[in-house]
Formats: C-alpha cells, structure tokens, sequence
C-alpha cells in the first residue's frame, strides 16, 4: 500500500518530477507548480529544484503567499463584431459585411498546463449568396444526362431564388487523360472518340466551360453547345477535375461566399497511383493549371490522392455534392464519408429531379456546421464542447458539430485551448479555427507564458553567484553553463576532489552525505525520494520527513510534522507518534462524568477500571439486566423483520453488526471470546423464541449473533385429537353400559335371593295356593228372613 501511495503521490506531482532549476523550468511543468522566491526558504542539503512545488505544499513549508511566482494565464478579444440579424428582402449587403461567426479575433496567453477557455457563436444568416458550379462527366454514357442539364440553367436560378436573392452558377466538364491507356491516341479518335456514326468532341481532361454567372440564360446557351466525348476505360479522370476547380479561384469565380461544387458522373474514378498506367508517376502539386479553360498538365502530373483533396476543399470552403447513378451509390457514399461536408444523390434522367437533388444536399449540408481547426504548435490541444439546437451537449469528436440547424438559429462551441511546455522558439503562434464550408473564422493568438515575471528583474553576473558566475533571479542563482553549485560556487570539472568530500562526511565518518545525497562542490545536495513528499534534508542528509513514528499506519499519527526524524506534534497531541490527546472530551459520559466514573481517560482514551463496563466512555455493560429486553426489538426486526420497530429498523436499529447462525451450538460461548458475552432469550408475538448473543467487542463495535430460525411450540395434530374424542366417547358409553349392566345383574341376584327367603319362610298349606282367591261371592239380603 506504501509503494502504491508513493507512485501515485509520485505520478501526481509534476512540479517536483521536473526538477526545474529556475522559475521558467517550474512553471512549464504545470498549472499547479509555483516557485519560491523566498531567498532564506531551502534547508541545508535541499537542492534549488525544491523551491517548485505544489502551491499548498509550498505554503506549508512556510514559503508566503506573496513570494511565490505563480503567473496565470489570460485571455483578450480583439475583434468581436455581432453575428448579423438580416432577413430575406432587407437592404442587400455586401458578403464580407455578413457576420456568420463570433468573435473574429482573440488572444490567449497560455500557461503549460492551465486550460484557457473561450465561446464560440454560430448564426446562419438568412439570404446568404451562393456559388454553385456544376461539373459534368461528359464521357459517351452520360450523353442523355447532358440533354437535362442544357435547360438546367434558369429553373436551378427560379428555385434558389427561393434561398438567396444572390445566386451565380458556373459549369466545367472533364473526360479522362489524355494519354493512353486511358483514351486511344490514334489520330481518327483522338478528333471523334465515339465509334458509328456518333459525332464526339475530342477527349480532354477539364474544360472550365461557364465562369460563375448570375445569368442563367447563358448557362443554357454554354452548356447547349457541348458535345460528348468518349475514353477507354470506364473510370473517369474527375479528380483532376475537382482539384482544378478547388485551386483555380480567379478563373472559376469564386466568392467568399457559400460555395458549392455539383459533381454528377455515372461511373468511378481515378485517384493517386493509377496514372503509372499511363506512365505518369510525378504526384499532383495541387495547383492550377488552367490555359484558355483548359486543364494542360494531366499528361504530366498523377491523379490527386483523396486526402490531397479533401485539404484542397476544406482550405477553399468548398462543399461537394455527388450526383451519381443508383449503380454507384455505394461508392461515393464511402466518399463521402471521408469528405466533410458533402452529400451524395441520385442522378436521374429528368431535369426537375436534379434541380431537388441539389436543393435537398445544400439544405442538408448547410443545416450542419463542422468546426475545423488549422494546425497545431507542437503541446498545443484543442477540446470542442458543443451546445446545440434544443440543448443539446455534445463533447469530444461530436463536440465540434451541430446539425439540423435552420436559417436564423443559433448555436454556441465552448472551445478550450491547453499548452503543454513552451514551443522551442517561445514565440506567439496563430491558430484559426472555422465551421466548414464557410469563408468566416476566428484567428487566435497564442502567446506562451514561458517565465516568470521576476525573470525580469534578474541581475545577470551578480555577486551572488559566487563572483558573477550566475544569474541572479527569483530567489536563486542560474548559474552560467560550466557552473555547478547552489551558487555557482564550483566549475563542473571540479565537483569531484577529496578535499571536496571530506567536508560532506559526518563526524569523519565513512559515508558521503550519510549515502542520501551526493557531495557537490563541498556541499551535500540530498538525493530526491520517488515519493515527491519524502525529503532528506541537514548539512549531510541525516535527516528526513518520513522516519518517524506512526500511528494508525500515518505519520506522527497524522498530527504533527516529521523533522529529521522527530515528530513535532501539533496541539493537543503528544507522545513519540503524536498518538496521545491531551484532550479528555473525548472520555466524557453522557452523564457528564470522566469514563463514566468507572475508569480512568489516558490519550483521550477511557481505560475501564471495572471489567463489566466496556465501550469509548464505559458506558456499554453486555452483561448486566435488561441488556436483552433493551435491544430485542431491534434484533427482531434486523433477523426476522418483524416486532415494533419493522417499520423504523433502518433508522433505530443500525448501531449493531448483526451476524446470523444457524443453530444454538454456533453462539459465541463466554469462555470463547476476550470480552463479555450476553446470552439472550426471547419470545416475539407468535410466542416463538429467538436467541441471539450481545457483546461489545475489542474495537468497541456493538456485535449480535443471533440463531436464524424461531423456535416456536409445535401446533395440535387433529386427526389424533378427533380420533382420542371418538374414542373416548365410544368407551365411555361401553364403561356406561357396562356399569348399568353389572348395576341390574346385582338388583336382580338381591331381589332373587330375597324371594328364596320368603319363600322359605312361608306357612301354607302346601296343597293350597296361598294367593288363590275364589271366584264365587256370597251375598246375603239382610232383609231376608228366611221365609
């Protein structure tokens, strides 16, 4: 982790990887780096590269802020004329009085490192004038095509008259070289090229048939008087064309205007290296060739390459729209895609239908704006922030482009401009940037801010360099070269001597600078560590800032300062690492009393002097009553997620780590740990019981573990429980009859034997049923009197 910390500190640090050794050197190195110009500011053995540092490192080392050179950089507009307001049908201006793009000029003063930012404004105006030249393939296939484009004159002037009250219009044609084997050069076909009885102009490369006219009438009448011609092969020559037609302005007419150039072809092209067919091997030279119209050097230089194109169109705003043939749409859309600023459409045979391909391009074209820039001083680099239509941002490569722009809006580009160094020669450089397919840019400036303003005032010879053997500037010698020293006080052929070391050696010891430096003209210069923060220091290098005592893995327990290998510890800290608070607030109970009158406050510490009482202010008892019953509710709700406090657990219930077990047995046991351990059992709602464990550990953190599953009383099985009821019904009723059964058998034995003993006791006579009564009844009348 160490090595780590060192190598980032060290890759983070530029002012000190530098080892600048004046004030111009620091400042180069970063946006962050300044220089002390403090003369009293290095320590003994401190080598003149440390006075650049980080500004806050410098400050806490003790340099002031009002001597330390920190320049920054600046910015100036020069010329910021307003984008212009104008609508179609106004007082008619002049193009270069039409302001598409703001500002025009600036000036940057540029500190290595320090980003300087500026806004770019974007605006098409309305009734901007327009250039278009249409340069046709007049090989034998586009024959039909041509018989469209003899009327195209005036309808193309009607419909952007709809666009712009300033439109001119231009026509040039191209065939192929003239040399073999791209045409015959036999004498019949070089005067009729086509074959039967078709009558053909004689091949050529370019002719520049219509400089840009406004007069659409003699587009038609020019254009109506050409002829088709013929070649060999079917790829055309219409790269010598394109370029012809970018570099030669004056012939073709070319305003600073909107410029459009329409190529329409219904075949390939030649590009750079095809001309070795025709023995052609000089590269194009990308200048005009132009005699009476005509291009006269195709037999002697190559097709241009794409890339030498594109530069030509992009340094002449030109926008290039191909109108080619379904079968070749696939070719020049891939040209396209390395053209900016272009548009491809299909060529078809009717006229009105060319006159929509041309409108539909430049309304697409010109709905975008792509911002270019020239080329960059050496360090320099440019980042494009867009701010676009319906705000829309975009950063990086999409940063320079806005599209779906109307006529009348307006778009913003953050541009921000950064040096890295100082260009060899320091001299301001010009940069312009511009959206492509305009003539408008902005021109910027770039002055290098390659030293620091008291380099002015440096004394050259001065006596303080050791007789005049340096300048004196900022604080520090600059030393003449072949001087060495932190005044210049030793040649660098004499740095070396015996009697040199002997005063670099502690104590007449062995080791040259304590082996942390190196001995330069009887001085020690302490070697640099590869953390820029670590520095030897003292008149042998004994001492340094990192071998102090830690704490907590920092330095002086990050509350003081290491010097020479002693920690001066900030207030209220002491002790060898500064590990030890003087400050007792720290020790203070709620109850306002010092460790909770149970212990004693060392280093803002409490040491608990009663082992029951735990915690920062031995205020926790794990293992007194009601521990459990305090925090069950939030157990149950951090485990189970039910309980009181299911709805407000997040909140109330974070100050414990919970650890989840899967049984009883995985408890911490008492005997287990360092610390106490509170066993607790308890039963929730559903009459389940939960167990878990409270303890406050040896990091005073709060720790519960608690068993994962609730133990709760099984439920009544009921088929049993209705079996035992049938059951026992039924045996109740057998026991009842039982009893009623064995109840009649005794009433019947007791009636029975009390019969017999009537009946033994009885006096009849044996031949008389005692119980027979006689049916007869004798009644006698009282009245009778026998007579």
């Amino acid at each position: 982790c160490v090595a780590l910390l060192s190598s980032l500190s060290d890759s983070g640090n530029e002012c000190i990887s530098a080892n600048a050794k004046y004030c111009g050197q620091c400042i180069q190195a970063g946006a962050k780096c300044g220089w002390c110009t403090d003369p009293d500011f290095l320590k003994q053995g401190e080598t003149v590269s440390t006075r650049c540092d980080e500004l806050q490192s410098l400050k806490s080392r003790g340099c002031k802020d009002e001597m330390i050179a920190n320049p920054r950089g600046e910015q100036k507009i020069l010329k910021n004329k307003m984008v212009t307001n104008r609508r179609k049908g106004t007082d008619k201006l002049r193009p270069e009085d039409i302001t598409q793009i703001q500002p025009q000029k600036i000036s940057l003063n540029l500190r290595s490192g320090e980003p300087q930012s500026f806004t770019l404004k974007f605006k098409r105006a309305e009734d901007y004038p327009i250039d278009l030249y249409y340069l046709m393939d007049l090989s034998y296939s586009m024959k039909d095509d041509l018989e469209n484009v003899k009327n195209l004159g005036t309808s193309l002037m009607l419909e952007m008259s709809k666009i712009t009250s300033d439109f001119r219009i231009g026509f040039g044609s191209f065939v192929e070289k003239t040399v073999m084997p791209y045409i015959s050069t036999t004498p019949a076909k070089l005067l009729n090229p086509c074959t039967g009885d078709q009558n053909c102009t004689s091949p050529f490369s370019y002719k520049n048939v219509l400089k840009l006219t406004s007069d659409g009438k003699k587009f038609n009448t020019l254009v109506g008087q050409q002829h088709i011609s013929g070649n060999l092969d079917s790829p055309e020559g219409g790269f010598d064309a394109i370029m012809q037609v970018a570099v030669c302005g004056e012939q073709i007419g070319w305003r600073n205007v909107t410029r459009l150039l329409v190529f329409s072809t219904d075949a390939g092209f030649h590009f750079a290296g095809d001309g070795k067919l025709g023995g052609i091997v000089l590269p194009n030279d990308g200048k005009c060739h132009l005699e009476n119209n005509v291009y006269t050097m195709s037999h002697y230089y190559d097709y241009p390459s794409i890339a030498h194109l594109v530069q030509k169109l992009s340094d002449n705003n030109i926008q290039t729209i191909f109108a080619v043939t379904e079968e070749f749409q696939p070719v020049y859309q891939e040209l396209k895609n390395l053209i900016p600023k272009s548009a491809v459409g299909t060529l078809s045979a009717n006229s009105s239908n060319v006159i929509n391909l041309i409108i539909d391009a430049y309304n697409s074209l010109s709905s975008e704006v792509i911002l270019e820039n020239s080329k960059l001083p050496e360090g320099v680099s440019i980042i494009y922030t867009s701010r676009c239509k319906n705000g829309i941002i975009s950063e990086g490569e999409n940063g320079r482009k806005c599209s779906n722009i109307s006529i009348g809006d307006e778009v913003t580009f953050n541009i921000s401009v950064t040096s890295k160094g100082c260009p060899k020669q320091g001299k301001p450089e010009t940069i312009k940037i511009k959206p492509l397919g305009f003539t408008e840019e902005v021109e910027i400036t770039l002055n290098f801010i390659c030293e620091c303003e008291c380099h002015k005032d440096g004394i050259e010879n001065s006596d303080l360099c050791h007789f005049g053997n340096g300048t004196y500037e900022c604080g520090a010698c600059k030393c003449n070269d072949g001087r060495v020293g932190r005044f210049c006080e030793c040649s660098s052929h004499e740095v070396a001597t015996e009697d040199m070391d002997r005063t670099c050696r502690k104590d007449n010891g062995t080791d040259i600078c304590s082996n942390n430096g190196e001995c330069v003209c009887g001085t020690c210069e302490c070697k640099k560590r590869e953390n820029p923060e670590e520095r030897y220091s003292g008149q042998y290098c004994q001492c340094d800032n990192f071998n102090c005592d830690r704490s907590g893995n920092k330095l002086c327990g990050g509350h003081g300062r290491c010097e020479c290998r002693v920690c001066i510890c900030d207030y209220p800290w002491t002790g060898s690492a500064c590990d030890c608070s003087l400050d007792n607030s720290t020790c203070m109970a709620s109850n306002k009393q010092i460790c909770n009158g149970r212990g004693t406050c060392e280093c803002g510490t409490c040491k608990c002097t009663d082992p029951k009482f735990q915690g920062p202010t031995c205020e926790t008892c794990p293992t007194c009553p009601g521990v459990c019953t305090e925090h069950k509710e939030c157990v149950q709700c951090r485990a189970f997620g039910t309980g009181e406090k299911k709805d407000t657990c997040e909140r109330d219930c974070s100050y414990f780590n919970l650890i989840k077990v899967k049984d009883r047995n995985k408890l911490p046991q008492p005997n287990d740990a360092s610390y106490p351990v509170m066993h607790c059992k308890e039963r929730d709602a559903n009459d389940c019981w939960f167990y878990y464990t409270y303890a406050v550990n040896n990091n005073t953190e709060k720790e519960v573990h608690v068993v994962d599953t609730l133990d709760c009383p099984a439920g009544p099985d009921i088929i049993p429980i209705v079996a035992g009821v049938v059951a026992g019904i039924v045996l109740i009723g057998l026991a009842l009859l039982l009893i009623w059964k064995l109840l009649m058998i005794i009433h019947d034995r007791r009636e029975f034997a009390k019969f017999e003993k009537e009946k033994m006791n009885a006096k009849w006579d044996t031949g008389e049923n005692p119980i027979y009564k006689s049916a007869v009844t004798t009644v006698v009348n009282p009245k009778y009197e026998g007579k």
